[in-house]
């Protein structure tokens, strides 16, 4: 009898276990548009082309209504249980914690391999979701009303996995906050959906990431030198083929000093249930080298979803 309370007991935790599903991590950005209408953008050289990015701290710190729109989005996802990253919070974090820029320059061409502040701010939040956020108020009268644009993207690859767009109905309220939030409840569950859905097929498939194998120009090896009668590019795509979901990467291009994998799939999680991304998982391919083959090499980062392993030195 007690064997079978037992049994019926540890039968109900895994039924309420398997009934908790993860929900993936939010970051809500005003959009690259919104902030060049507005002129929250920085302007910088970019061997010898202008290039804009956006200036989230000044438009945090001059426009009330960007704080307020961030935090009625924010609401409408907690009270969907979505675990959110505070924009603000997060740029505070960077600069308290004063990130290196981690730029190589190379000793052939001098090319330059510089992270993007929106990288910066994936890197640091390890959200799996950002969230942009574009609109714009229409006046018909005393009524307004707010036509918006709602991008759900995912921080490793780029892609919109979900989205929403719509006009809210015209109102005397004069709260842009309050018309953006009116406007976009109507397809939040729809749009939220499409998130979970997005993130539980990364839960079976793996999280897509890119990376690259470089080597530096000293002539002590490449990726053709041969190790215990392999070629290092051999030696790298099995373990890739071992580390990765279902075996799934593809190899782009390659060359003795060059290797780029793309749609690399790996784990969401490491084995202690921390959060797995390119950087991480590159580490673990570099740790191998080195305990292996006693091959040195340099893991630089690129947002969440890149990574570029440098052999040599």
């Amino acid at each position: 009898m007690k064997r079978l309370v037992l049994t019926m007991i540890l039968l109900c935790v895994v039924l309420i276990l398997s009934g908790q599903e993860r929900k993936p991590t939010i970051m809500v950005v005003p959009s690259d548009v919104w902030c060049n209408q507005n002129g929250y953008m920085i302007t910088f050289d970019n061997q010898g082309a202008q290039q804009k990015v956006p200036d989230y701290k000044t438009a945090l710190q001059s426009d009330a209504d960007l704080l307020l729109v961030i935090g009625a989005i924010n609401t409408l996802m907690a009270d969907r249980s979505f675990p959110l990253k505070n924009l603000e919070s997060v740029l505070k974090s960077i600069e308290q914690r004063n990130i290196e820029d981690n730029v190589t320059v190379s000793k052939t061409s001098g090319a330059e391999l510089a992270e993007s502040m929106l990288d910066r701010l994936r890197r640091t939040a390890k959200a799996d979701i950002i969230m942009q956020i574009t609109w714009t108020v229409n006046t018909m009268g005393p009524k307004k009303s707010v036509t918006y644009n709602l991008q759900g993207i995912d921080s490793y690859t780029d892609k919109q996995i979900a989205g929403a767009q719509g006009t809210g109905a015209p109102s005397f309220s004069a709260e842009i906050p309050v018309l953006l939030q009116e406007a976009v409840v109507t397809h939040m569950d729809n749009f939220c959906f499409q998130l979970q859905s997005y993130f539980d097929n990364l839960e079976d498939k793996g999280r897509e990431i890119s990376l690259d194998i470089r080597v530096f120009d000293t002539g002590e090896m490449n990726l053709e030198t041969e190790f215990n009668g392999k070629e290092l590019t051999e030696i790298i795509d099995e373990w890739i083929s071992v580390n990765t979901v279902n075996h799934v990467f593809n190899k782009a291009e390659a060359s003795e000093n060059f290797i780029q994998y793309e749609q690399v799939r790996i784990p969401l999680y490491k084995t202690n249930g921390a959060i797995m991304d390119a950087e991480s998982f590159v580490r673990n391919l570099r740790n191998f080298l080195r305990q292996d083959f006693k091959i040195q090499a340099k893991v630089m980062a690129r947002g969440l979803g890149r990574a570029i392993l440098v052999i040599g030195e």
